[in-house]
């Protein structure tokens, strides 16, 4: 079965670092472009971070560039999204998101994690 299950969320003070990690599970990861999403509330869901299947080529929100990394091990199944130099605006449930573009399309999510940055 298709699983996209984030883990590493957590609360930090404003300044500090997580990274999150999403493992994947059910289709072949190494083929999949990966996304990190967040979601504050009464906000719009808002794309934070891209990679590419092979993972050279990544992109990122204006807001998180220079403080943020995201990167893959296809090896292990699993993307993640380094985060530094949080702020309060970076507080939001963060979630996964695998695609897969050939004849069809295939989209997956997972449930997400959430993150809190206090000032």
């Amino acid at each position: 079965q298709v699983q996209l299950v984030e883990s590493g969320g957590g609360w930090v003070q404003s300044g500090g670092s997580l990274r999150l990690s999403c493992a994947a599970s059910g289709f072949t990861f190494s083929t999949y472009s990966m996304y990190w999403y967040r979601q504050a509330p009464g906000k719009e869901r808002e794309l934070v971070a891209a990679i590419i299947s092979a993972g050279n080529n990544t992109n990122y929100a204006d807001s998180v560039k220079g403080r943020f990394t995201i990167s893959r091990d296809n090896a292990k199944n699993t993307v993640y999204l380094q985060m530094s130099s949080l702020k309060p605006e970076d507080t939001a449930v963060y979630s996964c998101r695998a695609v897969w573009v050939g004849g069809v399309r295939y989209d997956y999510w997972g449930q997400g994690t959430q993150v809190t940055v206090s000032s």
